[in-house]
């Protein structure tokens, strides 16, 4: 018999990579933070990919039966998960559309739920597009935290089997980041059980 209570249960963890891009580098970062983040026991983790989901792009309250399929891949494992962590690129200053477009398709999964970001890039490391994201995620109820794990010209620091080429100080960010969003998870989870969000 499970005598585990909601408030001691791992918190699931949704990671999400963001890059559908032909030639992404995106599933090297991946493998390299799923490697972490699995190594935790505050954690089940889930993995979307979204180079794989196919998500529809045109927006619609009646999905046609191709959009509903696509989403019942992804949807579940938002709406189960306690946090988010994101891995995103910079394209042109932001972040891909892809990612917007699993956004927007979803709502109330979101809220009151914490995410961690991921970025890589070239000199800004992705930066610039977690800044936009913040701003998306304030509009859908969820909190942002503070530490991020950015990779400036990310391609220079992965060996050809994906690893980092000097991983303490990626690690240790990883942990800064992985920590604050168990913190707030775990918060978020014990407040909704004694009054649910927006009630």
């Amino acid at each position: 018999m499970d005598t585990t209570t909601p408030a001691q249960a791992p918190l699931k963890l949704a990671v999400v990579l963001a890059s559908n891009r032909e030639g992404r580098f995106g599933p090297v970062v991946a493998d390299w933070f799923l490697s972490r983040a699995r190594l935790r026991e505050d954690f089940e983790t889930d993995y979307i990919d979204l180079g794989e989901a196919e998500l529809p792009s045109a927006l619609s309250h009646r999905p046609s039966p191709w959009a509903r399929a696509a989403l019942d891949k992804v949807t579940p494992v938002l709406d189960a998960a306690d946090a988010y962590v994101v891995l995103t690129p910079e394209y042109n200053h932001s972040f891909p559309a892809v990612l917007k477009t699993l956004i927007d398709w979803h709502y109330g999964e979101w809220q009151a739920k914490p995410v961690g970001f991921v970025s890589y890039g070239g000199m800004s490391g992705g930066l610039r597009a977690v800044e936009q994201l913040r701003q998306v995620f304030a509009e859908l109820h969820a909190v942002t935290v503070r530490d991020t794990v950015s990779f400036h010209n990310a391609g220079a620091h992965f060996d050809d089997e994906g690893n980092h080429r000097d991983p303490a100080g990626p690690d240790a960010a990883a942990k800064t980041m992985l920590d604050q969003v168990a913190w707030w998870a775990a918060a978020l989870r014990s407040a909704k059980e004694v009054h649910p969000y927006g009630s």
